[in-house]
């Protein structure tokens, strides 16, 4: 591993621990060159997930989206980013293990929408007025309707 800082590849590892329910693992590292501290995180190689956009393009499946569209969601919420970091877990794991090979967007944002409001209702309906692209007041009455009287998706 390269250090961040000199870019030597000169370090040791000082501490190692599991993360992400032991998917990810976390090592604290030193660099022996100029004495640089860093943590690098190391990820199981998965099978690789298509995602069918709405213009039927196809592009590999990344979580940092979902993590993205979470924390701008949850933003000023009381979510930790502990909680985002295990809710995006969480919506990986579900595909990863549901879905093999191709999985359509619509699909990762109903996955995705089903965790969020377990954690926060607010961040819920801030996330599907986005994913929904609601365009006036009704649609916001209509979503908030649709999960108060348990018919969410």
């Amino acid at each position: 591993m390269r250090c961040p800082i000199c870019r030597e590849d000169n370090d040791r590892v000082i501490d190692s621990r599991t993360s992400d329910d032991g998917f990810v693992i976390r090592r604290r590292r030193h660099c022996n060159h100029c004495g640089n501290r860093y943590t690098t995180f190391e990820k199981m190689a998965e099978l690789q997930i298509s995602v069918i956009k709405k213009n039927q393009q196809k592009e590999p499946f990344n979580s940092e989206k979902i993590m993205r569209g979470v924390m701008r969601a949850c933003w000023k919420r009381p979510v930790t980013q502990e909680q985002i970091e295990e809710l995006t877990a969480s919506v990986e794991r579900e595909i990863l293990t549901d879905h093999q090979g191709e999985i359509e967007s619509y699909m990762i944002g109903q996955i995705t929408m089903r965790y969020l409001l377990q954690l926060d209702q607010v961040a819920y309906v801030r996330f599907a007025s986005v994913y929904r692209e609601f365009k006036d007041l009704q649609d916001f009455i209509t979503e908030i309707q649709r999960f108060t009287t348990g018919d969410r998706f």
